[in-house]
């Protein structure tokens, strides 16, 4: 029987609301990486060459890119972890910025306010946005981690 999850109980307010189910998700495809083994964390089981690290790895540069402001030349690139990378590297990498990525919403107190980031020519986004297509992304590649666990040993839940 898969072991899950239920979605979390949020406060009333918007801004927690979003953040509960971003951070629901942020929880679960980092449990999916955290637990599973070497090499196969960052063996490819589908055609696209996508593996498990290599999605925790590039969601950590979507947070960077959407709440700190770091710029990003090759996603492509984002998708591969670097050889020398432990699992326990990646996972504690991405729930640092994770933590940063709060601290920045955690200092907003309106969700139309653009996001605090330094990008010449580029407007911000909304924090609203920003959480909105954060959910998007986290739950996009969150669903391919399920799919990629559960190929690697059977693991399913969140």
């Amino acid at each position: 029987m898969p072991r899950d999850t239920a979605p979390p109980r949020t406060g009333n307010s918007e801004t927690e609301t979003l953040r509960g189910f971003l951070d629901y998700l942020r929880t679960s495809v980092a449990a999916k990486v955290d637990s599973c083994p070497e090499p196969q964390v960052r063996t490819a089981q589908v055609p696209s060459g996508t593996n498990l690290l290599g999605l925790l790895n590039h969601l950590t540069f979507v947070e960077r890119a959407m709440f700190l402001g770091d710029q990003v030349t090759d996603w492509q690139a984002t998708f591969q972890a670097a050889p020398a990378d432990s699992v326990a590297d990646v996972v504690a990498r991405y729930r640092k910025t994770v933590a940063r990525a709060n601290a920045v919403v955690d200092r907003c107190t309106d969700l139309g306010a653009p996001v605090p980031r330094q990008r010449p020519g580029r407007p911000a986004p909304s924090i609203r946005w920003a959480l909105a297509h954060m959910i998007e992304e986290t739950g996009r590649h969150a669903g391919q981690a399920d799919i990629l666990r559960e190929l690697i040993d059977g693991t399913t839940g969140r």
